[in-house]
């Protein structure tokens, strides 16, 4: 399958809102990574996308419309802290600058809290977590040599109450990205970077659509008030505007994105 199937380039965006800057963004191959490199690189950006699967960059270039020096695609594993330095350290050769990190890399195993092995958990705290802070902690640097900088974090519903389909590690890992995310809102804020995460719900993704059967979903997205489950391209337009200069007064930010699910 095409690896831009499926998702929808912003129809609306201003195609110079982030023209010049740099981006990174893990987990960048599918669902709703993949979706935050179209709506970055719709608006302008530059963007090097991680992922342990590199997709096609000249694929997603030729999708956009964008010239393909714009789209960087590079394999990443983003526990394994030497490549998340080489990775960083060759987008920085390349731009000489990055302005823009989206953490979207993540996992999210089914297994009962019984059955968890210390490796299953290891593994899963290892992507969300221990994933984000490598990122996060090559990325700053640069940014506060540019005085400017946007992360975007991704967390979830989960972090905020428990995984609907995901298992303890899931919740744990989801509850962590929002500490780091508030953590380092206060630390880098006055070089006028700021932090924030986003917190998708039940998302129409590969990954959601592997833990709950359809039936099983369709049942679950009932009672919503926005009774459907959301889309790639919906949380990557949230993820585009806390990237630029509009939401330059939004710091330390958890912003749900879940059709109303934790209100009922």
């Amino acid at each position: 399958m095409s690896v831009t199937a499926g998702l929808r380039a912003p129809t609306s965006a201003d195609s110079t809102e982030l023209a010049g800057r740099v981006a990174v963004v893990t987990g960048g191959a599918s669902g709703m990574g993949l979706a935050a490199v179209h709506a970055l690189a719709a608006r302008g950006a530059t963007v090097a996308v991680f992922d342990l699967a590199a997709p096609d960059a000249e694929e997603i270039a030729t999708a956009l419309v964008v010239p393909a020096e714009r789209i960087r695609s590079i394999a990443v594993d983003v526990t394994d802290g030497g490549r998340v330095g080489r990775a960083f350290d060759a987008v920085l050769a390349e731009r000489a600058r990055l302005d823009i990190l989206v953490n979207a890399a993540g996992i999210a195993p089914p297994t009962a809290f019984e059955d968890i092995t210390e490796t299953e958990w290891h593994r899963v705290l290892a992507v969300s977590v221990h994933g984000t802070f490598l990122c996060c902690q090559r990325a700053l640097p640069a940014m506060r040599v540019g005085g400017w900088g946007r992360i975007v974090n991704f967390s979830s519903t989960a972090g905020k109450t428990i995984s609907t389909a995901g298992g303890a590690h899931y919740t744990t890992a989801k509850h962590g990205v929002l500490g780091l995310t508030r953590h380092l809102a206060k630390a880098y804020g006055p070089g006028g970077i700021t932090v924030n995460a986003v917190c998708p719900g039940l998302i129409d993704t590969p990954m959601a659509r592997g833990l709950l059967p359809p039936p099983v979903l369709e049942e679950a997205v009932r009672s919503f008030p926005v009774p459907r489950v959301g889309l790639p391209w919906e949380v990557a337009e949230l993820v585009a505007f806390l990237a630029s200069d509009r939401a330059a007064y939004i710091t330390g930010a958890a912003v749900d994105i879940n059709g109303g699910d934790l209100i009922v």
